[in-house]
Formats: structure tokens, C-alpha cells, sequence
């Protein structure tokens, strides 16, 4: 590893000594994510990284969805745009610090547009941007809650079909609760699970997303 390679995995010594903060180089993320290579690229696979930094390991995870869509729905521009966006929406992670959570929203929405070959002022990256804001939370994994106190919440997305997305809230502290006996955060819920959804939201179109991040 050289020294500038070394510097990009630590922002400076006092983030280290406060926060513990050191970045997982990408050489490894690679290599972990190929242990679990047929969940890291299945595109409704829902990933959560619980202190995901500036995304190191969000952002291959990403890219390696949208290569799934790409191969199975690459002749679709359509069903490319909205798979995509799924894609996204199953791409979690929880920061402790502000600027690694912008920072990371950033990289993924990066992603995300070039993927599309759209700029930043296009609707479906101010889609993605809405997507972002509420999957990729600013707060403290270990207590599940946010810099308010408040406990952190995550949406649980669906896609329907025909450009119609689906979006319930949970409690984080639910879910982990739910994931002990369950095995995974979001699994099918049945009317008598007592883990109910915070808000349940009508479907809606990439559109009506997009209006969010206005």
C-alpha cells in the first residue's frame, strides 16, 4: 500500500482517536462482498451498512446491482429506470458523522446518474436524491437513533411494476428485533406481525419522488 493509498483510508488522526474512523480499503471490500456475491448483486437484496462512512462498501454494492439491471433489463429504458431506482432503494446505511452521510449520499447518486447518463438537475437523479435522504441516515447504530434522540427509521420500499413504488416505515429497533427471529430486516409482514409500520405511504411514480427532493 502506498502512503497516498494509506492517507485516503483516514480523513486526519483526530476523527481516528474521536470516532475511531478508518476506511475499509477497496481491494477487501471486493474480496468480502464476493463472499456473498449472489446477494450483492441481486437487485432487491436490501443492504444495510451500519457505519457506511462515505460508502466503500454501499457504492460497489450499487454498482454491482445495476450491472443485474443492465443485464436483465438493459433493453428497456423504461424498466432500466425504474429497476434502477429500486436498485437504490434497497441500498441502506447509517453514519455517525454529517459530512461522511452527504458525502456517501453523494458517491451513490453519482452512481446512480452515470448509470443513467443523466445530470444532476434530471428528475429521476432528484428521485434518487429523495431515495438518499432517507435511506442513508445521519446517526448512531449501536443506540438506533438519530442526533435528535429520536429513534432512526428506515422506509421499506417495493417496487410494483409499471412505475408504481410502494414505501412503509419502520422503526430501526423493530426491524433489528424482527431480523433476531426473522433473518432479515424487511420480511413479509402478516396482519397479526406485531412489528407494524410506522407510515404507510400511497404508492407513487419516480415523479412524485422526485417532488420530495424539491
Amino acid at each position: 500500500m502506498t502512503l497516498s493509498e494509506a492517507q485516503r483510508l483516514v480523513k486526519s488522526k483526530q476523527r481516528v482517536a474521536d470516532h475511531g474512523e478508518v476506511f475499509t480499503p477497496a481491494w477487501m471490500v471486493e474480496d468480502m462482498l464476493d463472499l456473498v456475491k449472489h446477494e450483492s448483486e441481486r437487485i432487491d437484496s436490501r443492504v444495510l451498512e451500519p457505519a457506511c462512512g462515505s460508502g466503500n462498501f454501499l457504492v460497489p454494492v450499487l454498482a454491482r446491482k445495476l450491472v443485474t439491471v443492465q443485464l436483465r433489463h438493459g433493453k428497456s429504458d423504461f424498466e432500466k429506470r425504474h429497476y434502477a431506482l429500486f436498485a437504490l432503494m434497497c441500498t441502506y446505511g447509517i453514519e455517525l458523522l454529517g459530512d461522511n452521510a452527504e458525502e456517501c449520499r453523494d458517491n451513490l447518486a453519482e452512481v446512480f446518474n452515470t448509470f443513467l447518463d443523466i445530470g444532476s438537475d434530471d428528475q429521476w437523479a432528484r428521485a434518487a436524491r429523495a431515495v438518499l435522504a432517507v435511506n442513508i441516515v445521519q446517526g448512531d447504530a449501536l443506540t438506533m437513533t438519530a442526533p435528535s434522540g429520536q429513534p432512526i427509521t428506515f422506509p421499506e420500499w417495493g417496487y410494483l411494476g409499471k412505475g408504481k413504488f410502494q414505501r412503509r416505515d419502520f422503526r430501526y429497533d423493530d426491524l433489528t428485533q424482527r431480523a433476531s427471529y426473522e433473518g432479515t430486516l424487511f420480511g413479509e409482514l402478516d396482519d397479526d406481525d406485531l412489528f407494524v409500520p410506522a407510515q404507510t405511504y400511497p404508492t407513487m411514480t419516480f415523479s412524485q419522488i422526485a417532488k420530495a427532493a424539491a
